[in-house]
C-alpha cells in the first residue's frame, strides 16, 4: 500500500489546488483522477468538470491565481460587461461593484487548459497526480495509531493510505456522499441527492458570423426569464477565433406540467410535451435572435474540435448551499462537492481553487480543524451574496425578471453590480425598494453562517 500524508479524490480545480497547496508546504500529497478523454484535450486525460469558463474581476482576488500566472492559451478573451436580457427588459453592468486587483470587468477561459495548468502547477510543487483510476471506497480508522487514518481503494485493485483525505470529485459526488454517510444519523442524500439539488448545463461551441462576434465581443449575456426553472437561463461567452460558447443551465428533472403560464416563456412553444433538450433550446435563442437574417444552421456551425465532443459538452453543476466538513475525522469537502458553487449564477472555479488550496495548506499542517471557519472567512461574503440572490428570484416568472431588470436600470444612477443593493435612491421609487429590501432580508436571514445546509456539529465524529 502506498502512503501519503494527503490523499485527494478529484483532479479538478479544487482538487489540483489542495494538491498545489499541500505539497508546497512539504506533505507528500496524492492526487486521484478518473480522467475522461475530451476533444480539446487530445493528448491527455483529466477531469470532466467543464462550464462556461468565465472569471470576473473580484473572483481573481478569491482565487488567488492571476491570469498573468497562466500560460498564454489559458485566457482567451478580456470581458467588459454583463448584459441581461428579460423577454421585454434588460441590463447592462459595466462593472461588479467590488473592489479588485484585476483592472478588466473579467475574462473568458479554457477549462481544459486552465485544468492542465492547475494540474502541472500542482506535479511542479511535489504532488503526484495518478490518472485513469477511480476510487471504489474509502475506509477509515480513526484510533490508528501505526498506520494512515483513511484508506482509498482503487478500481485497479490498488490501495493508497493517507493521514489526511481531501474530498473534490464535485457535484456528483460519487465518492464524498459514501464518506460523508459514515457520520452522519441520517441518509445524507436528504439533503445532498443529486437529483433534487444539482442542475444540468449544456452548451456548443459554434462559430459565429463577423458581424455577430464583434456584437458580442466582450460581453457575457444571460436570457433571464426565458425558460422555466430556478436559476434556469441560456447564455453566450465570447471565447477567440469568432468563436462562442452558447449554452444553458436548468435543473435536473423538470416536468413541464408542473410549469405555470408556459405561454410566458419564449423559448417554450404550444405543442411542447416536456422540456425541451438542451440542444433544442440553443436552436430556438439562436433563430430567436439571429434568424431573420442568418440561416442558424449553416452560419453558426459547431467548432466540433473544442468541448468535450464533437463541439458540445453536457455536465452536471452543484446548485446547494455549502456544506462543512467532518474535521475532527481528518477530512476535508471542497469545491463543487462542498456546493461551493453559486447557488445563483453557478460559476465555481474561483471558490473551487480557494477552498482546494485552504484544505491541502491545512492537511500538510496536520491540522484541519480549522478549515471551516476558514472556508467561511475566505468564500463566505461570496456565498451569501449569492445565496441571497438566489433566495430572492426563486419564484421569478419572466414578467418579475422584467421588473428586476427595470428596477435596476433605475438604481444604476448610484452604483453598479452588487453595490445597487446598497443604495436608497429615491427617484428610483417603491420598485427599488422593494428590491433592495428583500436582498437585504434574504442575506440577513444566512448571516452568520447560516447558508450552510450541512453545520459541522451534525457529524458523528
Amino acid at each position: 500500500m502506498e502512503r501519503f500524508d494527503v490523499a485527494i479524490v478529484g483532479g479538478g480545480p479544487a482538487g489540483s489546488s489542495a494538491g498545489h497547496a499541500a505539497a508546497s508546504a512539504g506533505a507528500s500529497a496524492i492526487v486521484l483522477e478518473k480522467g475522461v478523454p475530451r476533444a480539446d484535450r487530445p493528448d491527455r486525460l483529466g477531469p470532466d468538470s467543464t462550464d462556461a469558463a468565465g472569471i470576473l474581476d473580484y473572483w481573481v482576488d478569491i482565487m488567488g491565481i492571476h491570469p498573468d500566472e497562466m500560460p498564454d492559451d489559458v485566457v482567451l478573451g478580456e470581458l467588459d460587461r454583463a448584459e441581461f436580457i428579460g423577454p421585454t427588459e434588460s441590463l447592462t453592468l459595466r462593472s461588479t461593484g467590488i473592489e479588485s486587483s484585476y483592472d478588466e470587468f473579467g475574462f473568458c477561459m479554457h477549462r481544459a487548459r486552465f485544468d492542465d495548468f492547475l494540474r502541472d502547477r500542482a506535479e511542479d510543487a511535489g504532488a503526484t497526480y495518478r490518472v485513469g483510476t477511480s476510487v471504489r471506497g474509502v475506509e477509515t480508522d480513526l484510533e490508528a495509531t501505526d498506520g494512515p487514518r483513511h484508506r482509498l481503494d482503487l478500481a485497479d485493485g490498488e490501495t493508497v493510505g493517507a493521514d489526511y483525505l481531501i474530498l473534490a470529485d464535485g457535484p456528483q459526488r460519487q465518492v464524498t456522499s459514501g464518506v460523508l454517510d459514515e457520520y452522519l444519523p441520517f441518509d445524507v442524500t436528504e439533503r445532498l441527492s443529486t437529483r433534487e439539488t444539482n442542475h444540468i448545463a449544456y452548451q456548443e461551441h459554434r462559430r459565429l458570423p463577423e458581424d455577430v462576434f464583434e456584437e458580442v465581443a466582450g460581453a457575457i449575456k444571460f436570457w433571464w426569464g426565458y425558460m422555466p426553472g430556478h436559476t434556469a437561463y441560456p447564455w453566450i461567452f465570447p471565447n477567440d477565433d469568432n468563436v462562442a460558447r452558447i449554452g444553458l443551465t436548468m435543473p435536473i428533472g423538470m416536468d413541464l406540467d408542473d410549469v405555470e403560464n408556459r405561454e410566458d416563456y419564449p423559448l417554450l412553444r404550444p405543442d411542447d410535451e416536456r422540456i425541451p433538450q438542451g440542444k433544442e433550446y440553443i436552436r430556438r435563442l439562436l433563430e430567436m435572435e439571429y434568424g431573420d437574417e442568418y440561416d442558424v444552421e449553416t452560419d453558426f456551425p459547431l467548432v466540433e474540435d473544442r468541448g468535450k465532443s464533437r463541439g458540445t459538452e453536457t455536465y452536471a453543476i452543484s446548485s446547494t448551499r455549502p456544506i462543512d466538513s467532518p474535521t475532527a475525522a481528518g477530512i476535508a469537502v471542497v469545491g463543487g462537492a462542498m456546493g461551493a458553487t453559486s447557488a445563483f449564477h453557478e460559476g465555481g472555479d474561483h471558490t473551487a481553487v480557494r477552498t482546494g488550496a485552504i484544505a491541502g495548506e491545512l492537511a500538510a499542517s496536520g491540522d484541519l480543524s480549522g478549515y471551516n471557519d476558514r472556508w467561511k472567512d475566505a468564500i463566505g461574503d461570496e456565498v451569501l451574496r449569492n445565496v441571497a440572490m438566489a433566495d430572492v428570484v426563486h419564484d421569478y416568472d419572466p414578467d418579475d425578471w422584467d421588473w428586476a431588470f427595470s428596477t435596476a436600470r433605475k438604481l444604476k444612477e448610484k452604483s453598479e453590480g452588487y453595490g445597487l443593493f446598497d443604495t436608497s435612491n429615491v427617484r428610483a421609487g417603491f420598485s427599488a425598494a422593494r428590491l433592495v429590501t428583500s436582498y437585504k432580508r434574504a442575506k440577513f436571514s444566512f448571516r452568520n453562517g447560516k447558508y450552510v445546509q450541512l453545520a459541522e456539529s451534525e457529524y458523528t465524529v
